[in-house]
This record gives structure tokens, C-alpha cells and sequence, in this order.
């Protein structure tokens, strides 16, 4: 969730000013700031935190806290669709965008089972984007970082993605060049899986990620939280994502909660 985060803050900056480089200041204060990639990944935490051991109520508190971090952080960022569900309740509306895959990181350290991960991810896509292909983003997202988590090797990791979700048939060296914003899974999440398979950390990764071209806070957000789980991350870094989740309830003039969860999530399911 680290990396999630830390991915859409990296790639704030960029997401209207893209460039094909991976040479840039990894943090910019005055440029970098949380978008909806982080405030609905926060809201997933919030989701599995609150619900039921069986999960039962997993797609009411999913819906709950979406709705809540999203209407308390309006200008975050969020697709026209997107906000009018936050706005009004008209239940799933069909979505394929990568907005299902970029929130998706904390189910995979709740799951207790690969079966498990896929079913949490499902519950928590489908409140929005029950398109196969929103559902097809999350899923292979989940599964890299649950398999990650749990010793699987880099090609591993690849190989069960390519029998499952995408080829992964292109290296970034050939994306790169006519690659262009691209909010829907199937054209940035195979894409964002590949940034992690040819990283080597997981700032090397976020760096891989913004130098597309496209999307770049949600493909940073996805290479990033993939590449943490199997990297891991600077502790440090857990301080950086703190002081930005404060600095966006600050800016909407909330009294600070975000940090909280991020805190609480952190302690009860990221911590060995």
C-alpha cells in the first residue's frame, strides 16, 4: 500500500505534463499531492478493516468508504463516472477503467489464500467496475502482489499472469515510444505490470511507470504496489505516505484521518 501510494504522489506531477524519461526528482513538494488513486486505496484499507471476519459486509463498507474519502476530498482527481457514483446512487455502471486496478493493493495483504485475494478484489471492484475487464485489472494486480507477498520469484509472478490476464508480450523499450494516456485496464495494466517486471526496486519501478508517457500517478500507483511487495520498501518511505495523507486531509480542511487508517491498516496487516 506503501508503494501505491507513493506511485500516485510521484506520478501527480506528470499525469497532464508527461515525459519519456526516468530521470526526474522523485519528490517534488510543491509539484507532488495525493490524487483519487490514493484516497480510494485508502478507502479499500478502511473497507477491510471495518467488515466482518467473514466479509460478509465487505461490499457495504466498500461503498461506504469510498463514498466518504471521496465527497470529504472532492478535487482529487476522480473520472467524470466515477464521481457521479460518488454523487448519487446508481450502484455499478459497467466501468473497464484502470480505476479498479490502482485501488486494489490492500486486499491482497488481508487475504489469507490466492482464492481469497480474488474473491476480496472482486467484492471490492464490482461496487463500480463489474465490466469483465475492470474485474480482469484488479485480479491480476491482486495476484501479483498476494504471490509476491508470499515468496513467488519475479517469473512466477509473470508467468502466472501471462496464463491468466495478458501476454506481456512487449518490453517498455517498445511501448515507450507511441505510448500515450490510457485510462482503461487494458491498455495501462499489463503495461504497469510490465514496469515492475523490468524494475529492480520499487522506486525503479514508479520511475519505469512515469516514463510512459501515460497515466502516470495510477501506473505508478500499480507498478508501485506490486514492486513494494516484492521488494519491499525504505521505512522511511512509510513516513513520506503519512505526511502526504495528512497534507490531503489538510488541504480539504479535514481533521486528519487518513493517516489513521494508514497507520491502523499498516499495524494489523502489514507487519510480521
Amino acid at each position: 500500500m506503501i508503494g501505491a501510494i507513493l506511485g500516485d504522489v510521484v506520478g501527480s506531477r506528470f499525469e497532464f505534463d508527461p515525459i519519456k524519461t526516468k530521470r526526474f526528482q522523485l519528490f517534488k513538494a510543491d509539484e507532488c499531492h495525493c490524487t483519487d488513486d490514493t484516497m480510494m486505496t485508502v478507502a479499500v484499507a478502511k473497507a477491510l478493516l471495518d467488515s466482518a471476519p467473514d466479509w460478509s459486509d465487505l461490499s457495504l463498507k466498500a461503498v461506504e468508504w469510498m463514498q466518504k474519502i471521496g465527497l470529504d476530498h472532492p478535487r482529487a482527481g476522480y473520472g467524470r463516472s466515477f464521481f457521479y457514483w460518488l454523487t448519487h446512487d446508481i450502484g455499478p455502471y459497467n466501468s473497464f477503467g484502470n480505476g479498479s486496478a490502482m485501488r486494489v493493493s490492500p486486499v491482497a495483504y488481508a487475504a489469507r489464500s490466492l482464492e481469497e485475494a480474488l474473491k476480496l478484489s472482486d467484492i471490492v471492484t464490482a461496487v463500480t467496475h463489474d465490466h469483465p475487464e475492470g474485474l480482469k485489472g484488479a485480479r491480476a494486480v491482486t495476484a501479483c502482489i498476494y504471490l509476491a507477498l508470499h515468496g513467488a520469484s519475479k517469473e512466477e509472478i509473470l508467468q502466472h499472469v501471462r496464463e491468466n490476464y495478458y501476454p506481456l508480450d512487449r518490453t517498455l523499450r517498445q511501448i515507450r515510444p507511441d505510448y500515450h494516456f490510457d485510462v482503461t485496464c487494458m491498455g495501462s495494466v499489463p503495461e504497469s505490470i510490465q514496469c515492475f517486471a523490468e524494475g529492480d526496486s520499487c522506486e525503479d519501478a514508479i520511475r519505469n511507470a512515469v516514463s510512459l508517457g501515460g497515466d502516470s500517478d495510477t501506473m505508478g500507483a500499480i507498478a508501485g504496489s506490486i514492486a513494494e511487495a516484492f521488494y519491499g520498501v525504505p521505512e522511511s518511505w512509510a513516513s513520506v505516505a503519512e505526511s502526504y495523507l495528512l497534507q490531503a486531509d489538510l488541504w480539504f480542511g479535514l481533521d486528519p484521518y487518513m493517516a489513521d487508517i494508514f497507520r491502523e491498516f499498516r499495524s494489523r496487516y502489514m507487519t510480521k
